[in-house]
């Protein structure tokens, strides 16, 4: 799933290549990906451009003069860019045409993707973004700020730090990543942490993810480069997807196990 790095890579690199073209026609070939009435999706965007291009969390949030086109990319979603002229692809369920016979296609072999069209002044009440938390590198993302979040919660540290109500953008990938970074057992429960230890998560994430959006995203199997960009984070990863490789730090063996459904990858050495 394309987490926080992944997403500023995917809107980074669309404001180069969009922005400022009207569009002139919209293929929807797979409905429910439109959370929006389709007639009114289509006529308020046919016609107008893409004026810029900003994020919250994992969301990407695409301007207009009067709209802001919510798109979350889910578990495979991706959007490439193509001439017109080119055939359509299987698994591509929304097509943007441009004025210069250009496309921006939204491809999702799963079709967990969803795109919402809503009025500028809805964006700060519209359930999906308002209940994100903060992201890491916010000045408010504090040791204080993570032990009033976790001092009522049991359930594992890892299952709490990907609920994007608490810090918004950080999928499994970089849970597991600071989790390690930050020396705590993935099982430990959220209310059992210290603020020491809030301040290394705290740390961690900003770290982590500066580093990962520095280098375009971490390219794996759910995540692959389609604009032309490819993530390098994958060769700075510690500990995710290296089940049985020697911990970098203390040489043991890095273990996999399930936690809330969702492959945990850790040393159980460094992380007691």
């Amino acid at each position: 799933m394309p987490e926080i790095a992944e997403v500023e890579t995917v809107r980074n690199t669309l404001k180069t290549r969009i922005l400022n073209k009207k569009i002139t026609n919209i293929d929807i070939f797979y409905e429910p990906i439109i959370e929006s009435n389709i007639k009114d999706f289509k006529k308020d965007l046919i016609n107008k451009s893409f004026i810029d291009i900003k994020r919250k969390g994992k969301w990407l949030i695409f301007e207009t003069e009067d709209r802001y086109l919510l798109s979350h990319l889910r578990m495979e979603g991706k959007f490439f860019i193509k001439d017109k002229s080119e055939e359509k692809a299987k698994h591509e369920h929304i097509i943007f045409t441009f004025e210069d016979n250009s496309t921006l296609r939204y491809h999702d072999t799963r079709k967990f993707g969803r795109m919402n069209l809503i009025k500028k002044e809805e964006l700060e009440t519209t359930p999906s973004i308002a209940k994100q938390g903060l992201e890491p590198g916010d000045k408010n993302l504090t040791s204080e700020y993570l032990l009033a979040k976790f001092k009522d919660k049991k359930l594992p540290i890892k299952t709490v730090l990907l609920d994007q109500t608490i810090i918004s953008g950080l999928g499994n990938i970089y849970v597991n990543e600071v989790m390690f970074y930050a020396h705590i057992n993935p099982l430990r429960e959220a209310r059992s942490l210290t603020k020491e230890e809030c301040d290394l998560i705290v740390k961690g994430s900003n770290e982590i993810i500066k580093e990962a959006i520095k280098m375009g995203g971490t390219t794996i199997k759910s995540y692959t480069s389609s604009l032309g960009v490819t993530g390098r984070f994958q060769q700075k990863l510690k500990v995710h997807k290296k089940e049985g490789e020697p911990c970098s730090i203390c040489g043991k063996p890095i273990k996999n196990i399930k936690i809330g459904g969702r492959s945990t990858y850790y040393c159980e050495n460094c992380q007691k």
